[in-house]
């Protein structure tokens, strides 16, 4: 995908309103063997790429003053409630050199799975991308995970994935975490009913009002004792 950008040369707040106001995004790119530059790109394409996942997932070609450079999307900024961005931040790439992404994840084969087919399981997608490292040539604009041999109470885990030849996972020591789980119907109700659920009714008032530790506790005693109700009467 193409992005054609303008150098700016006259940064700051005030700045960045007028590019605004003139239907402007100011932004960023940095990174790579160059300085960061300030940018100025068209409000209304960049808005509709932003709303295509193939274009925070791949490297990008920017026309640059007319000068070609090959960038990721690394930041953006939006209006709090107007369809309208507010910055932009870009990456230089360098061949040579791996990148850290996060890819979208694609689910097939789901309703072919033993898991839906013969236990009529639920199947949750836990991610919806998953964080990756590789060369830029390497990059995938998306990871497909197969569902279609997904069986009752199975998971899959980022490490179970099948990414391309030059993708790893960036993950943190034994770190795993799940990307598609099964839930059979029914399961879930019988473990939450399991316990004896006690009617409000048979609690005491006061016992409804306090924290757990605060009802349990027994009521201390007063000082004094039978002494005080002997002087009393």
């Amino acid at each position: 995908m193409k992005v054609v950008a303008t150098t700016r040369n006259t940064p700051g707040t005030s700045a960045s309103r007028s590019l605004r106001r003139a239907k402007q995004v100011p932004g960023v790119i940095y990174g790579g063997n160059g300085q960061p530059v300030n940018i100025a790109i068209e409000h209304n394409p960049l808005f509709h790429a932003l709303r295509k996942e193939k274009f925070h997932a791949s490297i990008l070609d920017m026309e640059l003053d007319g000068r070609s450079e090959r960038v990721l999307l690394r930041d953006f900024q939006m209006h709090p409630y107007k369809p309208q961005v507010m910055h932009i931040d870009f990456q230089r790439v360098t061949e040579d050199k791996p990148i850290h992404m996060s890819v979208p994840l694609h689910f097939v084969g789901q309703e072919n799975s033993p898991a839906v087919k013969e236990s009529g399981g639920l199947i949750s997608h836990v991610l919806s991308e998953v964080d990756i490292a590789c060369l830029p040539k390497d990059l995938p604009a998306f990871i497909e995970v197969d569902l279609s041999g997904l069986r009752a109470h199975q998971t899959i885990r980022v490490r179970d994935l099948q990414l391309p030849a030059g993708v790893s996972p960036v993950l943190k020591g034994k770190e795993n975490p799940v990307v598609a789980s099964v839930s059979i119907k029914g399961e879930e109700i019988v473990e939450e009913t399991a316990a004896p659920i006690v009617p409000a009714a048979d609690v005491p008032a006061t016992a409804q009002k306090l924290p757990p530790a605060a009802a349990a506790a027994p009521a201390p005693e007063k000082k004094g004792g039978d002494k005080d109700k002997e002087k009393k009467k």
